[in-house]
């Protein structure tokens, strides 16, 4: 395992950066049944830690028996079972579905029916796994919590800093954006170091029933991947018909709901092919919730280069961002790069976002993850986004 960063000192005697031989540190490992937590426990135990093992039972497990990447439900608390017998480290499962339920879950299907595309997963770690979890393993007398996150933690000047993994293809800071500094201070995250097929290699070597274990694609609680179904059955009759409208104002068809689209979209639309005036492809462009609309157009309406963002965490250096701006780069969605911006302290914890150049599908929802080089300064949701040119 690669060394975690920590501040040259005679007192860090192991490698997590704490003051302590490996043996009189304990350290709880989230276990979620996959390759990465399993791996990162195996480690922790071959270096001499005292890791002791834990896995969320988040939601329904009947749901996930038997099917291959779901995530802390039925097969999943098996294998980490499996896997911490295999290493010899204490496990418990603990049962969080109430907590699960109300803090991502029910957050997941008011955001759709806002007109919103939520990311449920950063949810979770903000509210359940890093609160819940973390005051868990500060009650079980360990030293730090780790993960199987691809991320970094650095220590900087003014102390802990997040930064992005080593694997680009892997890394997930991006879904992390929303830690906090004394969480930061508290967790590990060992394989941010590492490739993937590093990770695999050590899971064969360890001898682990989840070396080849398929990587988790869907939202947990999702199974199916329909993600309206969902929706219905948390709210049941809250999803409503409605008109498929161009942003000229032409009525172009009519959809089942708005939770069936988001910004960006392209395919499926509903509209039977139709293009826009110049033959080009239509998009949504964005969703009215409030009169049950769609909106689509081409491309162009999709360019925003101000965007709104709420519920800011600021990992950087002071409170907030400098009142005169301060340049980062911003992911916008995951899959997406980074893009040069600036950002701007607003009202309520908030920050406003100047971006260097238009970018296209900026949905509310999903995260505005801030960045300098490899540093995660902080980030927030999206609550708007437009173009100013077009707005002035």
């Amino acid at each position: 395992m690669n060394p975690i960063p920590h501040p040259a000192s005679a007192t860090a005697l192991n490698s997590l950066g704490i003051a302590k031989r490996p043996a009189d540190t304990r350290v709880v490992v989230a276990m979620s049944g996959g390759v990465d937590s399993s791996v990162t426990a195996a480690l922790l135990k071959e270096e001499g830690y005292d890791v002791v093992g834990i896995t969320l039972q988040l939601y329904d497990h009947g749901m996930a028996i038997g099917r291959k990447g779901a995530c802390c439900a039925g097969q999943d608390i098996y294998d980490a079972r499996q896997v911490a017998d295999r290493i010899g480290i204490p496990h418990y499962v603990l049962d969080y579905e109430n907590r699960f339920s109300q803090s991502v879950m029910d957050d997941f299907a008011d955001s759709y029916l806002r007109g919103e595309t939520p990311i449920p997963c950063v949810r979770c770690n903000q509210r359940v796994k890093f609160r819940d979890l973390l005051d868990t393993a500060r009650d079980l007398g360990a030293e730090a919590l780790a993960t199987g996150h691809y991320v970094q933690r650095a220590m900087g000047q003014d102390g802990a800093e997040l930064h992005r993994a080593i694997d680009p293809a892997r890394d997930q800071s991006y879904f992390l954006f929303a830690t906090t500094r004394e969480q930061l201070d508290y967790l590990r995250f060992p394989l941010g170091g590492m490739h993937k097929p590093e990770v695999r290699v050590h899971a064969e070597r360890f001898g682990l029933v989840v070396a080849d274990k398929p990587d988790s694609q869907d939202i947990c609680f999702v199974p199916t991947g329909k993600y309206a179904e969902v929706v219905e059955k948390l709210r049941p009759g809250a999803i409503e018909p409605g008109d498929i409208v161009h942003v000229d104002g032409r009525v172009m068809g009519r959809h089942d709901g708005i939770i069936h689209y988001t910004i960006g979209q392209r395919k499926g639309l509903g509209i039977g092919g139709q293009k826009g005036d110049q033959g080009d492809p239509l998009y949504v462009v964005r969703l009215d919730p409030a009169r049950h609309r769609v909106v689509v157009g081409p491309r162009s309406s999709l360019a925003r280069d101000r965007v709104v963002v709420r519920e800011v965490n600021w990992l950087g250096t002071g409170d907030a961002p400098d009142p005169a701006g301060t340049k980062v780069h911003v992911k916008l969605r995951s899959a997406q790069p980074a893009a040069a911006a600036t950002a701007f302290p607003a009202a309520d914890g908030g920050a406003e976002v100047i971006l260097d150049e238009p970018q296209f599908g900026v949905a509310p929802g999903q995260a505005c993850v801030f960045y300098q080089g490899d540093r995660v300064l902080g980030g927030g949701w999206i609550a708007s986004a437009e173009s100013r040119l077009a707005a002035a």
